[in-house]
């Protein structure tokens, strides 16, 4: 596969999603930054805990998928990660649309508007968030423009 020649902090099209174990993981090194396995292992022994072993198989996982790199210190390796939380999230918010949506952003939201679990205050957030893209739309026009001049 080849890329279109944007430059992307996304991890490669191998690996767009994240499963439940490195998601836990990767939460870990998004709150803390850089850390050996030995401190991921006691950030989520009080949750379900997991071996060291199976940390360490799992942020090398992490690693081939381009989520996480490392470095060593003495004889201890730290990891710490390369995607920030913000794209990992948009990456996965990307893979539903197209999975489930077929890349409509109107029928996703539509989705989760017709859920009867949103609240409120949601839908008055939803509003804004929509009438402030709005506002933005036409500055966003206007510097595409002026970069054609």
């Amino acid at each position: 596969m080849f890329s279109s020649g944007k430059v992307s902090v996304m991890p490669p099209k191998r690996s767009i999603t994240l499963t439940e174990a490195e998601l836990r993981l990767m939460r870990v090194l998004w709150e803390r930054g850089e850390c050996a396995v030995s401190e991921v292992v006691a950030a989520i022994a009080d949750a379900t805990p997991l071996a060291y072993t199976s940390v360490l198989t799992t942020i090398r996982v992490l690693e081939k998928k381009g989520y996480v790199t490392h470095r060593q210190e003495g004889r201890a390796f730290l990891y710490s990660p390369l995607v920030a939380q913000q794209e990992a999230s948009r990456s996965e918010i990307r893979h539903v649309l197209q999975r489930f949506f077929g890349d409509s952003r109107e029928r996703l939201l539509l989705s989760l508007l017709g859920d009867d679990e949103i609240t409120p205050d949601e839908l008055k957030r939803i509003r804004q968030a929509i009438d402030e893209a709005e506002d933005d739309k036409p500055r966003q026009d206007l510097k595409r423009g002026e970069r054609g001049l």
